[in-house]
């Protein structure tokens, strides 16, 4: 009876907490899409890869060439010369998978780099969120384009041109 009656007043009173509360959400994609700066960082990015892309593909096309002039001539190769040969393809393999690595890898150049690009329009947009959030007295904000799934949420609710504004 006793533990009744405490689930009974825990209900009462949760749900009475939970009808004070303000909720908004934002669409962090939008917002990403409509603001220069994370456009601009993107097209910087994507620059970048293209370079590294254009390498790869320029030391991939070195390694075939090398390859199709050993099958060409290995029948004219003394053994050592083929072992050269055979050693020297397998190292531009392993270059070719290092500078891989380095510029695409886990804490790799891109990695870096996105950081360093994105951390300044990230804070902006998460201080605009904050600064609309506390204008709005909102108690929670969510984002609607994250991990975080919002099966139904009113529109009066999206604070997403806010932040666009606040951003401008």
């Amino acid at each position: 009876m006793r533990a009744t009656i405490v689930i009974l007043l825990f209900a009462l009173a949760s749900t009475s907490l939970f009808a004070q509360l303000k909720v908004g959400y934002v669409d962090s994609d939008a917002i990403m899409k409509n603001l220069p700066d994370a456009e601009d960082a993107k097209r910087q990015l994507d620059a970048l890869v293209a370079e590294w892309q254009n390498e790869i593909s320029k030391m991939e096309s070195d390694i075939k060439a090398k390859k199709d002039d050993f099958e060409r001539r290995k029948l004219i190769l003394t053994d050592q010369m083929k072992a050269d040969i055979e050693n020297e393809i397998k190292q531009l393999e392993k270059d070719l998978e290092a500078y891989r690595v380095k510029k695409f890898g886990n804490g790799g150049e891109l990695f870096l780099k996105q950081d360093e690009v994105m951390k300044p329009v990230q804070n902006k947009v998460f201080n605009a969120i904050q600064q609309v959030a506390k204008d709005e007295n909102l108690d929670f904000v969510f984002d609607r384009s994250g991990a975080v799934m919002i099966l139904f949420a009113k529109d009066e609710y999206d604070i997403t041109p806010k932040v666009l504004d606040k951003l401008k």
